[in-house]
């Protein structure tokens, strides 16, 4: 057999990274493109002998008992779109957004903060809001810009916001406190939202065509809503969730058991918990969760490799000598590859192969990993929403209405991915914005 370390760690590296590529383009998904390349390498570079130690790896990362917090965040998403609950919400807040020239997109981003805080997974979350949120901003005669964007980027603020997936996801391969993160993340995630309402309200202010006020007849036909109901049992969900985090009442994976109870009661309340509902939200959350898996044994495997042949070292090396020793300039390269890695690959794929090299790079740097998964979070927003494969923009998509064009969704988002840059500069500057709590 061809020995591949004769190559050096330089020349492996490429072929490494041009083997993925290729396989990529041959349509073949991540996880089994990255198992292909770590056992194609660990034998060629190592011999058999390589192979034991492949598995245990892949053992600690499914083996986790952190990681049983994410099938538990996924149900949670699965039951929320598939009960009353977001409806309600959304229907509870008309009034105060009718009465406010811009209100309805605000009101849009005010429950996509709350469906975030209950579920943390982006993909239920747009979704619900592109049927909820997007036909009413476009039936009151809405910029469809304004419309499109704000319910995109509402939605994918359940990449930042506690109890974030891809926060999970980090610290796993971080190693860090997960219930730290969420602490850490929580600041700059308001902010953006903040952000986000802001923008909403000053372009309507100086373009008032941009989002009508409705009629006295609309107004009051927006009056019969059972508030107690429709707030209630979300705020409930929200306070279990995070209040027993934050407390020190739960761990996260105690957590997010707590929170799928609290959906399955509130949804049993309101009579809407059927065998067939819980049915379906099994299969979703097992087809997520599966994806998940498969690419993480696949990524844990190749990164395991990569860091036998010494591949930490190597790109260490690279990025301090492109960068000049610059602390800064390190950090802004890996976003810049962070960033590029995202226009093409699953979140779950760029967390899994990049945060094991990048992490003990930022560690030996004397910069703090809680403040890099922020950063990293913020990242990966922008990655949601870019094109040409922004996910977000795929998930409204396929509820939209026939007219919306993909290109018309990305060129809505563009405002919205200026105001994620803006915030992402800001604490990458001032890393005290996510480390306020300590």
């Amino acid at each position: 057999m061809f020995d591949l370390s004769a190559l050096g760690i330089g020349y492996g590296s490429l072929l490494m990274l041009g083997s993925m590529i290729l396989l990529l383009l041959t349509g073949m998904q991540l996880a089994f493109v990255t198992a292909l390349v770590a056992l194609v390498f660990a034998i060629g570079w190592f011999g058999f002998g390589a192979l034991p130690l492949i598995t245990s790896r892949l053992y600690g990362f499914v083996g986790s008992y952190v990681f049983l917090a994410v099938p538990m965040f996924v149900l949670m998403a699965a039951l929320l779109d598939r009960s009353g609950i977001a409806r309600d919400l959304f229907d509870a807040m008309k009034v105060f957004g009718c009465r406010l020239r811009g209100g309805v997109a605000v009101q849009t981003l005010l429950v996509a903060i709350v469906l975030a805080s209950m579920s943390g997974v982006i993909g239920g979350e747009t979704v619900l809001l592109g049927i909820l949120a997007l036909p009413q901003m476009l039936r009151l005669g809405y910029n469809r810009k304004l419309a499109i964007g704000t319910t995109c980027a509402g939605g994918a603020l359940g990449t930042m916001l506690p109890p974030s997936i891809v926060l999970i996801i980090y610290g796993l391969t971080a190693s860090v406190s997960i219930g730290d993160l969420f602490k850490a993340a929580f600041l700059p995630a308001l902010i953006l939202a903040f952000f986000y309402m802001a923008y909403v309200l000053i372009i309507c202010r100086l373009n008032p065509e941009y989002a009508p006020l409705p009629s006295e007849e609309e107004l009051a036909a927006e009056q019969d809503v059972n508030y107690f109901k429709a707030l209630l049992f979300p705020l409930l969900t929200v306070m279990t969730v995070l209040g027993s985090i934050y407390s020190g009442i739960a761990s996260v994976t105690e957590a997010s058991a707590l929170g799928v109870v609290g959906i399955m009661i509130s949804a049993a309340i309101r009579g809407e918990l059927t065998l067939d509902m819980l049915k379906d939200s099994a299969k979703a959350t097992m087809s997520t969760c599966g994806m998940i898996i498969w690419i993480g044994i696949g990524a844990t495997a190749l990164v395991g490799v990569y860091n036998l042949m010494g591949g930490i070292d190597f790109v260490e090396e690279t990025i301090l000598t492109l960068s000049g020793g610059s602390v800064m300039g390190t950090v802004l390269i890996m976003m810049l590859v962070l960033l590029v890695l995202g226009m093409f690959l699953d979140w779950v794929g760029v967390a899994l192969l990049t945060m094991p090299i990048f992490v003990p790079i930022i560690s030996s740097l004397g910069l703090n990993p809680i403040w890099f998964g922020v950063v990293f979070c913020l990242n990966m927003q922008v990655s949601f929403l870019s094109p040409p494969f922004g996910p977000a923009a795929f998930y409204l998509k396929s509820v939209a209405p026939k007219d919306i064009s993909l290109g018309e969704i990305f060129s809505s988002l563009l405002p919205f991915i200026g105001l994620q840059i803006t915030v992402l500069a800001l604490v990458i500057f001032f890393p005290e914005l996510a480390l306020w709590w300590q």
